[in-house]
């Protein structure tokens, strides 16, 4: 039988038949971060081991829905990137299994097993922070924000953007490292709060680090890799980490129940956990954290002030944050988003 994939805006189709994919040296991946990042590792991939590796590239949820949607009959492999709470979700529902890579021992501590038991593996990490329009606050009269209670003041309203967390991950982030950071009940009352300086809520996750960037704002609550790329991009935003700390998300790597090709899978997650291979984000303007404690932070991210393993960070926590979701987003979505700004 054969099968037509055509998936995100590049409309990307894969053509095969599977029963003959199962009988080849093979292995498909599922990628979830850029399309050209997915697309280079996968031509890598098979150029290193001659594994012929046919691709598919969809964001973190309609990857999800494909994986859940296939859980009878799996046509993947591997599910590569991303944000991590679909990953962890996946892993909760039986859609993903447990694989400890060989490189295990070389992943940073923090990163390499985020719920435990490694049903899924830490790619990359980000930490949470601020593209901020440094001369436009200073145009203004104001100073640099350097906390999370910095952004509820009255000087900042209506100069803040951040995502929406029923469609961004950064936003949902946000809220997460907020209510761990202070507590619920006081985290809520801080959300109200930085909900009357919010000016917009943006689709997608890095464009309140755009909006800031072209000074339709101040302030943009993204992530820092994103603001180091807007930064790069000539944007004049600066990166910020918040002082009082900052959650954080981990890129996840994770091997799809009844893969049909699980040992190259197997091969793959080791060999995507190299540095070698998480070198390759950089040049698709990917400045995460890589997982494997030997792979060096890009030049870039240091250029422009940064360095995230410097960043102040609180303990997140990954399962409760997916196990969560629905409640934090439809209590945010009823109680914050209608209020009057």
């Amino acid at each position: 039988m054969k099968r037509w994939w055509w998936v995100g805006a590049g409309m990307l189709i894969v053509g095969f038949a599977s029963g003959a994919l199962a009988q080849q040296n093979v292995m498909v991946l599922y990628g979830s971060p850029d399309r050209d990042w997915v697309a280079a590792v996968a031509a890598k991939f098979e150029k290193d081991t001659g594994i012929k590796t046919p691709w598919i590239r969809a964001s973190s949820n309609e990857m999800y829905a494909k994986i859940d949607a296939e859980k009878a009959n799996p046509q993947g492999d591997v599910w590569f990137g991303g944000t991590g709470d679909p990953h962890f979700s996946a892993a909760e529902a039986g859609l993903t299994e447990p694989y400890c890579p060989s490189n295990f021992a070389d992943l940073r501590e923090w990163m390499r097993d985020p719920i435990g038991n490694c049903r899924a593996v830490g790619l990359y990490a980000g930490p949470l922070g601020w593209a901020v329009n440094e001369g436009l606050l200073k145009k203004m009269g104001k100073p640099m924000p350097q906390t999370w209670d910095d952004l509820t003041k009255p000087e900042y309203k209506g100069l803040i953007a951040i995502s929406n967390p029923t469609t961004a991950g950064t936003a949902y982030t946000a809220l997460v490292s907020i209510l761990l950071l202070k507590g619920e009940e006081k985290g809520w009352e801080y959300l109200a709060k930085l909900h009357k300086n919010v000016a917009q809520y943006t689709k997608s996750g890095s464009a309140a680090g755009q909006l800031a960037g072209q000074g339709e704002v101040a302030i943009g609550i993204v992530f820092l890799h994103d603001s180091v790329m807007f930064a790069e991009e000539g944007f004049p935003v600066k990166p910020v980490a918040p002082a009082d700390g900052t959650g954080y998300e981990i890129g996840a790597i994770s091997l799809i129940k009844g893969a049909p090709h699980k040992e190259n899978a197997k091969k793959f997650i080791d060999w995507a956990l190299t540095p070698n291979t998480q070198l390759i984000a950089k040049d698709f303007r990917s400045f995460q954290l890589q997982s494997n404690k030997n792979t060096p932070l890009p030049d870039v991210v240091k250029k422009h002030g940064m360095d995230f393993e410097k960043v102040k960070t609180i303990k997140y926590d990954f399962l409760w944050a997916s196990k969560n979701r629905e409640r934090i987003i439809k209590r945010w979505s009823e109680q914050i988003f209608t209020q009057a700004r």
